[in-house]
């Protein structure tokens, strides 16, 4: 065997023995693997709004934000556990207020440039200004005045509670304890960025020849609605546990595209299937189903009549059979939900209303239009997909047959459908959300007045005390007792939304891709995946 192969075995053989036992499970064994290109191809589901993390939205983002970008921490991609980041390690006070962060020697930028303590204090400092418009910004408000200086009670932000005793150590003071805080660390929003670069490019910087970043991809190129291209970053801190080379992401929202393309080995992975097809397509042995901490609901716009008025909103409710949709039109085990928040931890979710189209048609009546008559033109919007469609179709169909009154519906695509959004510029819309830590407070706290996520228009004074009340209260039962107070009012008495069914995440991915585990969230960073023949 030449010199230089066994001195490369011995390496490998050296630096394994050095991971961290859990890490080990994320390396192949042997070196077949390496005569495989390390190319992973997958489809994204659309065209990304933005790859700016604070401003990031969808799922769609967050999935790219997985390769180019990392936080403090990173979660596990097994069990979601906390797992070291940017900080290789972290001290909490006892009173859980204080958290310091010792950020890696060996942390870069994409350019070669250090990451230090500053870095983060400029990245969250321009998350919390009102120019940025940072959806999730709310997602900082734990931090001490964090809240106060975004609403502009306090101007000087040295004393919001972030701050760097050096450039390696960060120190982050909360106003209250936070269970879940080092899971937000771990979200996209409050990674860092560089501040200079932004100053420089302005809305440009997230251009291929402009973007400096921090995680184990960078981008290569960026052809909009074709693909965008990552290749391995030479100067992520732990490079040489990064196993592919080069990742390649397809924008299709077509699923029925995805579907064939995957057939004819055009891609690795889909994260969705066409569900005309679904019943073929579990036949395949790259289908995989599992559990996704997800709701898929509708949204209405409360400040627009007719759904400024709740008993317009609990009658579209009500003439809702989701046990119909979710057998004959989805089809692949998701549980139907009159409730909003899926299974997180210990909470377990109030009952709703159940299917009742006499009682929808007597509340409607009750709402000024017996039997639909003088209820005005409305739409129903989707983003591009047609799996949404067929969920819109049938919905529409029994608010026909149940309630007498006729809905439009109308697709636009991934960006456009994410402006509406933001901008409550719709009558009904389809939503979904993914839990992005483990806590029922992910699915809750976006519903408080003026929230960067409730993109209804509905507001309730109870509903925001009940939320200030359970971050406040430590006793775990009781907090749980507060959050289903909370989700009696989003689905038994003002229904802002209507839940449809808890997410199943489904797709096809081939066996050639290995280190990709299932989870509750459908977090798999890249830095643990690699290819085998």
């Amino acid at each position: 065997m030449p010199r230089i192969m066994i001195l490369l075995l011995i390496w490998t053989a050296c630096y394994a023995a050095e991971l961290p036992e859990w890490k080990q499970d994320f390396m192949p064994e042997g070196e077949e693997w390496k005569k495989t290109a390390q190319h992973l191809r997958f489809s994204n589901g659309a065209e990304p709004e933005t790859l700016d993390p604070q401003l990031m939205k969808g799922v769609t983002e967050h999935r790219i934000s997985l390769a180019i970008f990392e936080g403090l921490v990173t979660n596990d991609p097994s069990d979601l556990s906390i797992r070291p980041g940017v900080a290789e390690k972290w001290d909490i006070s006892k009173d859980g207020l204080t958290y310091t962060f010792h950020i890696r020697p060996d942390a870069k930028w994409s350019d070669g440039k250090a990451i230090t303590s500053s870095d983060f204090i400029t990245s969250w400092k321009r998350l919390l200004q009102k120019e940025t418009a940072a959806e999730y910004a709310y997602q900082i408000f734990p931090v001490k005045n964090a809240e106060a200086y975004l609403k502009g009670k306090i101007k000087d932000f040295s004393k919001v509670g972030v701050s760097a005793k050096d450039p390696k150590t960060l120190i982050v003071t909360l106003h209250q304890p936070c269970p879940y805080f080092l899971d937000l660390c771990a979200f996209a929003t409050l990674a860092p960025i560089r501040v200079d670069i932004i100053d420089k490019h302005l809305s440009g910087w997230t251009k291929p020849e402009n973007i400096v970043s921090n995680g184990p991809f960078i981008m290569e190129s960026w052809e909009q609605r074709k693909s965008i291209v990552l290749k391995k970053n030479p100067h992520y801190w732990d490079h040489d546990f990064v196993k592919l080379d080069k990742i390649t992401i397809f924008p299709y929202d077509d699923a029925e595209k995805e579907y064939q393309s995957f057939l004819k080995d055009g891609l690795d992975w889909v994260h969705s299937v066409p569900q005309k097809r679904i019943d073929e397509v579990r036949r395949h042995p790259d289908y995989y189903s599992e559990p996704y901490m997800g709701t898929y609901f509708y949204r209405f716009n409360c400040t627009k009549a007719p759904f400024n008025k709740k008993l317009v909103r609990k009658a579209l409710s009500l003439a809702i059979n989701r046990e119909h949709i979710t057998k004959h039109i989805t089809k692949a085990g998701q549980p139907p939900a009159t409730w909003f928040c899926p299974p997180v931890g210990i909470y377990k979710h109030i009952e709703g209303l159940a299917y009742n189209p006499e009682e929808a048609k007597k509340v409607l009546a009750d709402a000024g239009f017996p039997n639909g008559e003088g209820f005005p033109e409305i739409e129903l919007m989707f983003n591009t997909n047609e799996n949404h469609k067929q969920v819109a179709e049938a919905i529409c169909q029994q608010w026909k047959d149940n309630l007498g009154i006729t809905i439009k519906r109308r697709n636009k695509e991934w960006k456009m459908y994410l402006e509406d959004m933001t901008n409550i510029n719709y009558d009904i819309m389809r939503s979904g959300w993914i839990g992005d830590y483990n806590d029922p407070n992910t699915f809750f706290d976006m519903f408080v007045t003026g929230g960067g996520n409730n993109r209804t228009g509905w507001s309730n004074k109870k509903y925001d005390q009940l939320l200030i009340d359970s971050q406040k209260e430590l006793n775990p039962e009781k907090r749980m007792l507060i959050f289903q107070e909370m989700e009696r009012i989003l689905v038994e008495d003002e229904f802002p939304i209507i839940p449809l069914y808890i997410t199943i995440k489904q797709g096809m991915i081939n066996e050639r891709v290995a280190g990709v585990e299932p989870n509750i969230r459908n977090i798999h960073p890249f830095q643990y995946i690699w290819m085998e023949e």
